[in-house]
């Protein structure tokens, strides 16, 4: 059997590498992307669902990040307005805090390095009356309010990788890289699928495996070729708690030991608490929050909430790997969050692209110069175009998606609006790809729970490749956080039914 060709090959399916894909397809190449295991399913699904500019990065005097970061942004919010959302942060100031002109100083920087033209500026506010104060414990009076972006992070992966898939690109999940050589002027890249393995051969090659990219490097038979600069691991750790009284507002805490903390409304009823920043050595994939970790997240916000927590109103807790370059920082904390592309090529060797670092909010800038790094070695590829297009289901303006969901109930008048605003937020304008025929509820399937139809696991499974019940339940939705343990296993069962269908 003949060994099919690619342009370009990726290993890892999270935000990086699909958006890498979806790059590379829509600049003609032929490109395969293989994850080992669910899209997004490991550090892409753990962030702190934020597209930001990272105010405290200011603090390191990391501009460049910060100004490239405000710059997306705004694409973000114009490539997926149904997964990115403008969200006010709360600031407050206590005794003991930043100085309040060095918090003044640091938004009017931030202001000025945005390219604002959905985002609103930064303001003082006086904690007395402004509603955000509620939520806050007595005695706090001044504060300051800026605004960035939420995102639902991991449909941002799959959407990548179906806008990679849209333009031709072959993507596979749960079929690891098992071994990669040289092979002339190509590498030969063996893939574990379910029927066994499959070799293909690539021009280039992305390993794009994020806290397993050394693992994917140690495959390669050339360790020359393979060799990168060294990747430092820090996990991060949030904890999810009932949506905290008030709290309808994003917060920036301040710890005495200098680190910040968000508290961010999450999924209509939650309150979503992190980060933290901890060394970590070990398998990825055993990631897990630790008592250390909990106990400094709960006492962090029972020291500016009204509301005290303890571990019994945790609901939900998870923990990811960030794969940062290490620029040899001695605090987890001011490791650099800007991403290092490292190019692996020369003589009759194929080009090697090893990507470190990067955060949700560049990916894209991320690939759009992973791509320009690789042209010349690519003759088909042709020039960058992602900034203006919209992903799937995003081709709605901003300022219309009420309207557009208010049509929906016209155009779709036997469903709930409630139904159709929390799907046209999943979907975007593929929510008529959803609901297809359906004029009632009942035409949609069985109703699995936290809103959760068979149509659209059948969807998922379809278009999303999703492939578990808890790709359906964690990462395509969380409508396992609105689930008791018991509903939880019963949509499980019933989902697992569908997928194999």
């Amino acid at each position: 059997m003949s060994t099919a060709e690619f342009d370009l090959v990726v290993i890892g399916g999270g935000v990086n590498g699909c958006g890498i894909a979806a790059d590379a397809a829509g600049r003609g190449l032929r490109v395969l992307l293989a994850e080992r295991g669910d899209l997004a399913s490991g550090t892409s699904s753990a962030s702190s669902k934020l597209v930001h500019g990272g105010l405290r990065y200011l603090e390191h005097y990391d501009f460049r990040l910060v100004r490239q970061s405000l710059i997306e942004r705004e694409v973000l919010l114009a490539k997926a307005p149904h997964i990115v959302w403008p969200l006010r942060f709360v600031l407050p100031q206590a005794p003991g805090s930043r100085p309040a002109w060095l918090i003044r100083a640091g938004l009017l920087l931030y202001d000025l390095l945005a390219r604002r033209r959905v985002i609103p500026r930064s303001r003082g506010i006086d904690l007395r009356t402004d509603p955000a104060g509620r939520s806050l414990r007595e005695g706090l009076s001044q504060g300051f309010a800026y605004w960035d972006c939420w995102v639902d992070d991991a449909r941002l992966v799959v959407l990548n990788a179906r806008a990679a898939a849209d333009r031709g690109a072959e993507i596979l999940t749960r079929t690891p890289v098992v071994g990669i050589e040289p092979d002339g002027h190509f590498w030969r890249v063996r893939i574990a699928g379910p029927d066994g393995v499959r070799v293909v051969r690539a021009s280039a090659l992305v390993n794009a495996a994020g806290p397993w990219v050394d693992r994917v490097a140690s495959l390669v038979a050339a360790p020359l070729i393979a060799s990168h600069p060294p990747l430092r691991l820090i996990k991060g750790s949030h904890i999810v708690v009932p949506r905290i009284a008030g709290a309808d507002d994003a917060y920036l805490l301040q710890h005495p030991d200098g680190r910040v903390v968000f508290a961010l409304p999450f999924e209509e009823h939650f309150t979503l608490i992190g980060t933290t920043d901890v060394a970590f050595t070990g398998d990825p994939a055993t990631v897990a929050i630790d008592a250390a970790e909990e106990a400094y997240l709960l006492d962090l916000a029972s020291r500016w909430f009204r509301q005290p927590l303890t571990a019994s109103d945790i609901i939900w807790r998870f923990a990811g790997v960030r794969p940062l370059y290490d620029d040899a920082s001695a605090d987890p904390s001011a490791v650099t969050r800007d991403y290092r592309l490292d190019l692996s090529a020369g003589g009759t060797t194929p080009p090697l692209l090893t990507v470190m670092g990067g955060k949700i909010t560049t990916y894209r800038r991320l690939a759009e110069e992973a791509l320009d790094r690789l042209s010349p070695y690519l003759p088909r590829c042709g020039p960058a175009w992602t900034a203006d297009a919209p992903l799937p289901g995003g081709d709605i303006q901003r300022a219309d998606l009420g309207a557009f969901i208010a049509g929906l109930s016209g155009q779709y008048p036997g469903i709930p609006r409630a139904m159709l605003d929390r799907l046209a937020r999943r979907h975007g304008s593929d929510i008529s790809t959803v609901l297809a025929d359906a004029k009632t509820p009942a035409d949609l399937g069985d109703d699995l729970g936290g809103g959760l139809t068979a149509r659209e696991v059948a969807y998922f499974r379809d278009h999303e490749w999703a492939r578990t019940a808890q790709d359906v339940l964690w990462r395509r939705t969380k409508v396992g956080l609105h689930l008791t343990p018991e509903a939880r296993e019963t949509a499980a069962r019933a989902i697992e039914r569908i997928l194999a269908a």
